[in-house]
């Protein structure tokens, strides 16, 4: 008896945690490389495409040094509720691989055209197709959905500042003694103009071979860019996130009065519900800790209505 009790809990167990939907690998062109996960539930052809945000960040959300998964349990957690989703590396993921990455000559317009041809390969297949862009991947959905047939749209943790505002306000707040220098060098940035000389203690921010990508990254403003949306849209945030703070979701939703604005207490900027400061740095490094339920509630809702 023992046996069977034993046996049926094993065999019940696997079931239960069962998942309710595919998992299969896309090629979008030899670099872009994701995830797709299928539910079976093809009633509305909708399709869910993140879209990872700033720096070396793969499919699930993680960087070499920061594995949290983020990414990972956002896209399984919205196919669990019968949405198709597509998430995928960055090119320079690739590009790492190969070792034939050359930063110097980057954009931030490779990025928004990486993400047309994601949109792109799918729009035949899907007729809604919502976009749900994370931190600086907010802003490239942003001008995504400017111009592609896009349905819906989702900020997760995007500025509503430019860029080289909330570069500003970073080092202002963690390294005020840098503050002098940091401006003069964004100002000469934001003017589309190289600067030769940066500090050592600058460097891993404003590096020469980056500074083409700012340029063109400082170009844009979040807020006037999602005003010009005209689609379903919306923001949501975490209370608890230390790199893009809830203000900055309050500025999209001014700009954007129709948007929906979803603000979730303790929600940090990797998706993870935290308590304590400690626990906020740890979470970037926990890739078992899962995300928050409710964006992924919140996010299921707005898709589906």
């Amino acid at each position: 008896m023992k046996l069977f009790i034993l046996f049926f809990c094993t065999v019940f167990g696997a079931i239960a945690q069962e998942r309710n939907y595919q998992s299969t690998e896309i090629s979008i062109d030899p670099e872009i490389n994701g995830t797709l996960l299928t539910s079976g539930n093809h009633k509305n052809a909708s399709l869910a495409i993140l879209i990872a945000g700033s720096g070396p960040t793969d499919r699930d959300g993680n960087q070499s040094q920061l594995k949290n998964n983020s990414l990972k349990y956002l896209a399984e957690g919205l196919a669990e509720k019968g949405i198709d989703v597509f998430r995928y590396d960055k090119r320079i993921i690739a590009q790492m691989s190969k070792g034939v990455v050359q930063e110097e000559k980057l954009t931030f317009e490779d990025e928004v055209n990486d993400a047309f041809l994601v949109v792109n390969h799918f729009k035949k297949k899907y007729k809604k197709i919502t976009l749900i862009g994370h931190s600086e991947g907010a802003l490239i959905g942003i001008l995504v959905a400017q111009k592609a047939p896009i349905y819906k749209f989702v900020s997760l943790s995007g500025a509503g500042n430019s860029s080289a505002t909330l570069i500003e306000e970073q080092i202002e707040k963690n390294a005020p003694q840098l503050k002098e220098e940091s401006q003069k060098i964004l100002n000469q940035l934001k003017k589309g103009e190289l600067v030769e000389n940066v500090s050592s203690y600058l460097a891993p921010i404003f590096r020469k071979s980056v500074q083409p990508y700012l340029i063109s990254w400082f170009k844009y403003e979040p807020t006037k860019e999602i005003a010009k949306l005209r689609i379903p849209i919306l923001i949501t945030q975490g209370t608890y996130d230390l790199q893009v703070e809830s203000k900055e979701a309050k500025l999209l939703k001014e700009a954007q009065s129709r948007a929906q604005l979803l603000l979730i207490e303790g929600m940090n900027h990797v998706l993870k519900e935290v308590k304590t400061p400690q626990e906020n740095q740890q979470s970037y490094l926990n890739p078992n800790l899962p995300i928050s339920h409710k964006l992924i509630d919140g996010i299921a809702q707005f898709i589906k209505e």
